[in-house]
């Protein structure tokens, strides 16, 4: 997908194949997804597995989540992509069951190597594990495994694997406490 040793400058990083395949997604995203009513989630998730995503039962994406490719997008079961997210998935993301990202976060599988005198671009996959909360405006970058029930907070920045059940603030994120879940009553 992604070409080795081209100048940026001068040629695409994709191949033809996959900017043709982004171009008409790009196409039935506007026209079928994007102006789409909040509450059919059912008919967005049809369309977009359509174009190759592998998605589970009661899954919610939101009309104005922005999913680059739908062909590495893997959501498990009970997992929501709320309003203005934006999946930039030039690797595979993974989204486990009951994971939550929320509105304007961006999980970001691709970067550039700056030492590259051509800049060269390359993507890691990110894996977002079960019972997750990525709150607002957080940021995930590339190869990224976010541990089972952990809570990234509201505009924090990612950039290395998270302990699983702890609660991440700040840039770059730190974790500040454990996630404890309370019992429930009666």
């Amino acid at each position: 997908m992604i070409k080795q040793g081209v100048n940026p400058y001068t040629e695409a990083s994709f191949t033809f194949r996959n900017r043709i395949a982004r171009g008409l997604w790009g196409i039935v995203y506007t026209v079928f997804i994007k102006y789409s009513p909040r509450p059919m989630h059912k008919y967005r998730v049809f369309v977009i597995s359509l174009f190759g995503a592998k998605l589970g039962k009661n899954c919610h994406i939101y009309p104005s989540a922005k999913i680059w490719a739908p062909w590495n997008l893997i959501m498990e079961d009970d997992t929501c992509i709320a309003n203005e997210a934006n999946i930039y998935n030039m690797a595979v993301i993974t989204i486990r069951k009951r994971a939550i990202v929320s509105q304007g976060a961006h999980l970001c599988a691709g970067t550039h190597d700056y030492r590259d005198k051509n800049f060269q671009l390359y993507a890691l996959p990110i894996t977002i594990e079960a019972e997750v909360w990525l709150c607002t405006e957080c940021f995930i970058g590339p190869g990224v495994i976010v541990g089972e029930g952990t809570v990234i907070g509201a505009r924090a920045v990612v950039t290395k694997n998270t302990e699983k059940w702890m609660v991440y603030t700040g840039n770059p994120a730190k974790a500040i406490k454990k996630r404890i879940i309370k019992n429930e009553v009666g």
